[in-house]
């Protein structure tokens, strides 16, 4: 029988090697152990690079975990990569990402009545880039298709998984109460900060 210790170090080397969230089912497989064992292995883990204050830390998503760094060094690492280019999504790819995140499963009609505009292009470019994703068919008149958030999605905004979305009653009053030239990220980003 391998050892909790023995276990643990793999892990970490896993996540290493990985590179993307790695599913605690997964490395269970590796051990032949139940992935409930696996999952507080790398909660044990977690906890430990937390209570060290590492530069790296290990976050959850949706019960995978992977290497990230830790928050408190973004200022310094932000200025080593100052000349990369972030590439930021438009207010309107905000505001169709928001009322996915927030009503799925959702058709492309329910988003534009929300919006009251199309947003084919919008759908089309956040499929591109992953952050939602096909997740079924409505049981309505020509079975329109439902869109989801993805794992990318949690992965970019921070989240463990959607329980963390900060409570929201209505979307569409938020985008009604959102001047002209709002940047619907920064609400995003003000709501995760609570």
């Amino acid at each position: 029988m391998t050892s909790k210790r023995t276990m643990k170090s793999a892990f970490e080397a896993m996540l290493f090697v990985w590179g993307d969230p790695l599913d605690v089912k997964i490395a269970a497989e590796v051990f032949n152990i139940d992935w409930k064992e696996a999952y507080e292995y790398f909660k044990e883990l977690q906890k430990e690079y937390a209570e060290q204050e590492r530069g790296i830390a290990i976050r959850e998503i949706d019960k995978s975990f992977q290497f990230c760094t830790n928050p408190d060094n973004s200022e310094y690492i932000e200025r080593l990569c100052t000349p990369v280019k972030e590439q930021r999504l438009t207010q309107s790819a905000m505001e169709v990402l928001a009322i996915i995140a927030y009503k799925q499963p959702v058709t492309k009609g329910e988003i534009e009545s929300i919006r009251g505009i199309k947003c084919d292009r919008v759908i089309e470019g956040l499929t591109k880039k992953d952050l939602i994703e096909e997740v079924g068919r409505s049981t309505g008149i020509g079975r329109p298709i439902l869109y989801g958030t993805t794992k990318v999605f949690l992965k970019h905004f921070g989240f463990k998984n959607l329980k963390e979305l900060p409570e929201i009653e209505d979307i569409s009053d938020i985008l009604r109460e959102a001047p002209e030239g709002v940047d619907m990220e920064q609400i995003v980003i003000d709501f995760q900060q609570g």
